[in-house]
C-alpha cells in the first residue's frame, strides 16, 4: 500500500510540493529549499491567496483583518498559538482587507476579523469575531 501524500504549496516561491503524511513539519521545497509548512500563519496577497486555498490538499483557515480593527490586533497572539496548535492538519494564513479589498469583496467580507475555512478552493465554515486560540482550533476541528 502506497504511503498518503499531500501536495503543499511553498510560502515562499509557491511552488507545489508532494509531502508525506506526517512529514509535514520537516518538508522543504524541492525549488527554492525553503520550509514548506511553518508552524504559523502566512500573510497572503491578492495572488497568492487562490494559489494557497485551492492548491493545498489540507484545509487553509484564512483570517480575514485589518491592521488598524483592534479586535483584530487582539486576535493576533491568538491565531499565532492557533496555528501551532492545528499544525500540520491545518494552513492558517492572513490577508489584510484594507490592502486586498477585491479578495474581501470577492467573499462578502463585511466586519473584521472574520476566519473562513477552505478546503479544495471552496468555503466550508465562516466565523466573524474575535476568538481565542482554544475557540478557534474547536472551530476549526468541528469543521474538518
Amino acid at each position: 500500500m502506497a504511503d498518503s501524500t499531500h501536495i503543499l504549496v511553498c510560502p515562499g516561491c509557491g511552488a507545489l510540493n508532494r509531502v508525506q503524511a506526517g512529514r509535514e513539519p520537516q518538508a522543504t521545497c524541492g525549488k527554492c529549499k525553503g520550509q514548506v509548512f511553518p508552524p504559523h500563519p502566512l500573510e497572503l496577497v491578492g495572488a497568492t491567496f487562490d494559489r494557497h486555498t485551492t492548491k493545498n490538499d489540507i484545509p487553509v483557515l484564512v483570517d480575514f483583518y485589518s491592521p488598524t480593527c483592534g479586535p483584530c490586533l487582539m486576535m493576533v497572539p491568538q491565531f499565532e498559538a492557533a496555528a501551532k496548535a492545528l499544525h500540520p492538519d491545518v494552513r492558517l494564513a492572513k490577508i489584510d482587507t484594507s490592502a486586498e479589498q477585491a479578495v474581501a469583496g470577492r467573499f462578502a467580507i463585511r466586519a473584521v476579523p472574520t476566519l473562513v475555512l477552505f478546503r479544495d478552493g471552496r468555503e466550508i465554515a465562516r466565523q466573524p469575531g474575535a476568538m481565542n486560540a482554544r475557540d478557534i482550533e474547536s472551530w476549526v476541528r468541528q469543521h474538518i
